[in-house]
């Protein structure tokens, strides 16, 4: 995995968002495939092990909105750690068109395991801000929770071509711009 020491001349800050995130997944990616898991995988059995601890059993569509995943990969991800032995789907009875999910046994101590591995995971990577529990750190996830609730809605009208345009222009000669 390479490492970045600084930006890159003329870097975006949607480069500069992009950029640790896609190095985020590849570090979890690793850190979590002796426990047989993707990130996505993590994502998913990861928030069910922390809602199921606050005495919720999500749907498919309340995972989906938790983790910021669309409500179909949330599904294809279920079935298959649901095939994996690690969560169970069930019909909710309140509304037969939903289906619930809750961890099995077996899927609890591997998000209990996986949780542990990430968390260290993130104190490493936090630490050029002074730890998880520094100032820095607590004002970097402010700030990341401001973005989280930025509006992207694109105007639907817009055609293709002056989008492409629009593109070009930003991505600049160092093509650091990145969506």
């Amino acid at each position: 995995m390479s490492s970045i020491r600084s930006a890159p001349e003329g870097a975006t800050p949607g480069f500069l968002v992009w950029r640790p995130s896609m190095k985020w997944c590849v570090a979890v990616d690793r850190a979590v495939a002796p426990l047989g898991l993707t990130h996505a995988q993590y994502s998913l059995v990861a928030s069910l092990y922390g809602m199921g601890r606050a005495g919720e059993r999500p749907s498919q569509r309340r995972l989906a909105d938790h983790t910021g995943l669309e409500a179909l990969y949330v599904s294809k991800l279920a079935r298959a750690l649901e095939a994996a032995g690690l969560l169970e789907r069930a019909r909710d009875p309140r509304d037969p068109r939903a289906v619930q999910l809750a961890l099995t046994e077996r899927g609890t101590e591997v998000a209990r395991r996986a949780t542990d591995v990430v968390h260290a995971l993130l104190e490493q990577l936090l630490e050029p801000l002074d730890g998880l529990d520094g100032p820095r750190a607590r004002a970097f996830t402010r700030d990341l929770t401001t973005l989280l609730g930025a509006s992207l809605s694109t105007p639907l009208d817009t055609p293709l071509a002056a989008s492409a345009d629009v593109v070009g222009d930003r991505a600049g000669a160092h093509g650091t711009e990145q969506s």
